[in-house]
């Protein structure tokens, strides 16, 4: 079945289609992981998007039951040059085709990837459709789409949830949350709340945790403004620790600025120092925005990680309360583990803080 992705820049991309049979608009990024496309599909801070895989094969492996970072997806489309037409992996339970069928997710394959990811590094992220016909009524529906702005109400959980352990009390706020966090924690041995991400600081007071964990999650980290009141009223009462999109949000809370980025990084191969040390980790990362650097020493924070490729803060602490934040996603699911000793440091930080009280 023929298919095409077209961009609002009048760019046409033709393809075979896979997956749902349905039409569909969001804004394009291009992923550069040779592996783990199950995790970048489930992952919720991919809401709203369509993912452009730039490895030339994908779906080799199938889907599983281990790998979901969420249950019900809500990227909008997948984008591949070839997908494997036999799936072969002894965790594998259906194709990456059935998968997206199964999610009302649309797929396109034989793209030049190569050729429309340099388009996307040239112009930036911009909204795109995949469709049946390229026709006038096409592009006049995808010039008309407004960007939602309310895409971490979309996926954060609306109710409470524990995951009960015997160890530390940490509460997570779901703002995107990847499974991935949560299977950190609990080897760890925490005993969970996941709260939404509309809780406020009393609510999360009430529950005296030992620590708070603030999640990954889509979109502009200025469209969470209740995010904000909430972590000035619980920092340097409780221990936290940002990541992704609670990054974002740690640094807005505390008076720095953000902007969006010209493509963001999508991938797991990001090399990231860490100041202090000279200490080098590949990560996996997910994001659109980044931490305005010169906004940074007015807001009481230290810049404790830098991006290698292209200098953009990878993280954060805060000079007066026991708090810590990176950009990347030291849960490592999909990506390198090189930084999944964050969780232990702030298993620390829980512990100091608790002697001190």
């Amino acid at each position: 079945m023929k298919r095409y992705l077209i961009l609002e820049d009048g760019s046409v991309f033709a393809g075979e289609g896979f997956g749902a049979p349905l039409t569909t608009t969001g804004e394009v990024v291009f992923n550069t992981g040779m592996t783990g496309y199950q995790e970048t599909i489930t992952d919720q801070s991919y809401n709203g998007q369509i993912i452009t895989f730039t490895y030339p094969l994908i779906g080799n492996y199938g889907i599983n039951r281990d790998d979901y970072e969420s249950i019900a997806p809500t990227c909008k489309g997948v984008v591949v040059r070839e997908v494997a037409r036999r799936a072969s992996n002894w965790r594998n339970q259906m194709s990456l085709d059935e998968f997206l069928k199964r999610k009302h997710i649309p797929g396109i394959s034989g793209v030049d990837t190569r050729r429309l990811t340099r388009r996307l590094r040239t112009a930036g992220t911009m909204k795109a459709s995949i469709v049946d016909t390229v026709d006038d009524h096409a592009f006049d529906q995808l010039n008309a789409l407004v960007m939602p702005k309310n895409q971490v109400q979309q996926v954060s959980t609306t109710k409470p949830y524990p995951s009960p352990a015997t160890g530390r009390n940490v509460v997570v706020i779901d703002f995107g949350l990847k499974h991935s966090v949560l299977r950190e924690l609990s080897k760890r041995n925490c005993n969970l709340t996941v709260l939404p991400y509309n809780t406020t600081a009393a609510e999360i007071l009430d529950l005296a945790p030992d620590g708070v964990l603030l999640s990954n999650g889509p979109g502009d980290p200025k469209d969470v403004p209740e995010a904000l009141d909430m972590i000035r009223g619980i920092q340097g009462k409780i221990p936290l620790f940002g990541i992704c999109l609670g990054h974002q949000l740690f640094a807005l809370a505390n008076g720095a600025d953000t902007y969006k980025m010209k493509f963001g990084h999508r991938g797991f191969n990001h090399p990231v120092r860490e100041i202090a040390t000279g200490r080098i980790d590949f990560t996996s990362q997910n994001h659109g925005y980044t931490v305005d650097p010169a906004t940074v020493e007015q807001a009481n924070l230290l810049v404790t990680h830098m991006e290698i490729n292209d200098q953009t803060i990878e993280g954060l602490r805060h000079r007066n309360y026991p708090a810590f934040s990176v950009q990347f996603h030291p849960d490592a699911t999909p990506g390198p583990h090189d930084a999944t000793h964050l969780f232990d440091e702030f298993m620390e930080m829980i512990d100091a803080f608790a002697k001190r009280a």
